[in-house]
């Protein structure tokens, strides 16, 4: 590992020694050890394989499970963490779109192997990250002062991306039996690094979000970007260059843009789904809202807060409510607490079959009062998410990865900063909001969402325009470029 210099440019040396500090902490800390790697093999993952044929990238000794060995010919890596929601959702549509194209998606999450010093340290840094997140929505001045800019400009020098690069070699025992020409696309820039550490050939970085970070960067891979001002400020590292003195870009060959990665099953259906939310205007029935939570969790009070202001349209049956919980059963029974104080009534959906049943009855059926969602597999809990989408008129979210997504979009307060390009992303091309990032903006927008209907046809024209430009079709433009990076043809 070269931490002397990235794209050419020298990297102090204060820097390169920062880097194997942050190595030694946690390898100390968790027991690193090179030579105590697991076997890996492969498992029909639950729930997963019956939609996209994944197979998981188990320990060969912990499964309990018959395990099968890799396809060298059709196989896709998907590096991913279990840190949150979009990190995952990511790999869900690059798996969506490789089963589509006839490959198959082997799904390794690194928080799946427990007693290595690789998952132990990830779990340690999102449980501090969960923190901030959720202290973010309860503290201004911590949101302010703290949060927005742990979340945007500490992460936005390229010196942030050599720290990282340093840091990832607690990582690489859990790479030790992957095939090394295998296409490997990374949804977190940690699994990305790893995987050039130890000697794969064909990495692809998917880059989430809108707003250009070092973070996120990982040299020596493809970083595939889903918009125009993403690919310029990776291109040029843009604001990157503070600590350095940055001479050169990131090379051409190492950019692409893709577009927004989405998975087959909603890109497919684009125009059938908007169809039925005119469909659905016109006739005057009852207006569909999807409320998710993300994987941190940290947004309670505000659908507490928008509950409360659609209780008399619920009752009415001018409005209904699904709201996607994902695997936060603590969180669920806060927000449960403040349905209980306001009178508001629900019907939980907690088992993943009636789910899809319900859903699947609702895309003709008629559909009132509040639906929430709760599932113990994390699969189940952010997959919800993408199916509900496509039977709701409207997705009110905070400005995540699922800025991407072509569904009328309500963007609430972002939980970081790096998080409101989404929503400039969105509001631009025509399929969302700005960011209401205070009560009187979101309720009034929400009054406007339910009572009229100019926005959501808005919203649905420009979803259907930008299909046709192919906006949405980066997780098939990502799969490409892995196999191409790997040469292989479709």
């Amino acid at each position: 590992m070269d931490l002397t210099k990235i794209f050419g440019n020298p990297v102090p040396p204060s820097l390169t020694k920062k880097a194997n500090k942050k190595f030694k902490r946690y390898a100390k800390k968790f027991g690193f050890n090179e030579a105590d790697f697991p076997s890996l093999a492969l498992e029909k993952m639950p729930l997963g394989y019956d939609d996209f044929g994944i197979y998981s990238v188990v320990d060969k000794n912990k499964s309990g499970a018959d395990t099968e060995v890799f396809d060298l010919d059709k196989g896709i890596i998907l590096g991913t963490i279990r840190m949150g929601f979009g990190h995952c959702r990511m790999a869900l549509a690059l798996a969506s779109a490789a089963k589509s194209m006839g490959y198959k998606p082997y799904w390794m999450d690194l928080m799946s192997f427990p007693d290595t010093c690789a998952s132990k340290t990830i779990k340690y840094l999102e449980d501090w990250y969960n923190v901030g997140s959720r202290l973010s929505q309860r503290w201004g001045f911590f949101n302010k002062h703290i949060w927005e800019y742990v979340t945007s400009n500490a992460a936005q020098p390229l010196t942030y991306s050599v720290t990282e690069q340093g840091f990832s070699r607690v990582l690489t025992p859990l790479y030790h039996d992957l095939p090394k020409e295998m296409p490997f696309m990374s949804t977190h820039p940690w699994t990305g690094h790893a995987a050039v550490e130890v000697g794969m050939k064909n990495v692809v970085t998917i880059i989430p979000d809108n707003f250009p970070m070092a973070f996120h960067i990982a040299e020596g891979t493809l970083h595939c970007v889903q918009s125009p001002s993403a690919y310029m400020g990776y291109r040029s590292l843009i604001s990157m260059g503070a600590g350095m003195n940055l001479e050169y870009p990131m090379p051409k060959e190492d950019i692409l843009l893709t577009g927004h990665y989405v998975d087959h099953e909603i890109v497919s259906n684009i125009e059938k789904d908007c169809d039925n939310r005119l469909r659905r205007l016109k006739d005057k029935k009852t207006r569909r809202l999807l409320l998710t939570m993300g994987g941190a969790g940290a947004q309670v009070l505000r659908f507490a807060q928008i509950a409360g202001y659609c209780k008399a349209d619920i009752e009415d049956k001018r409005v209904s409510l699904f709201i996607n919980m994902g695997d936060h059963k603590g969180r669920w029974e806060d927000l449960k607490k403040e349905f209980e104080r306001q009178g508001i009534k629900w019907q939980l959906h907690n088992d993943w079959t009636e789910t899809r049943a319900f859903i699947a009855e609702s895309e003709e059926g008629e559909v009132s009062g509040v639906h929430v969602f709760l599932h113990k597999e994390f699969y189940a809990a952010v997959y919800a998410t993408n199916l509900l989408m496509r039977i709701s008129d409207v997705m009110i979210t905070k400005p995540s990865e699922l800025s991407f997504y072509p569904v009328p979009k309500l963007f609430i307060q972002r939980v970081g900063r790096h998080e409101a390009w989404g929503a400039i992303r969105g509001s631009e091309i025509g399929d969302g909001t700005i960011e209401t990032d205070s009560s009187e903006a979101l309720c009034r927008t929400l009054k406007l969402l339910i009572r009229d209907d100019d926005l959501i046809t808005l919203y649905c024209n420009h979803i259907i325009m930008n299909n046709k430009d192919g906006i949405y079709d980066g997780a098939y433009n990502s799969i490409r470029a892995a196999l191409a990076r790997a040469g292989r043809s479709l």
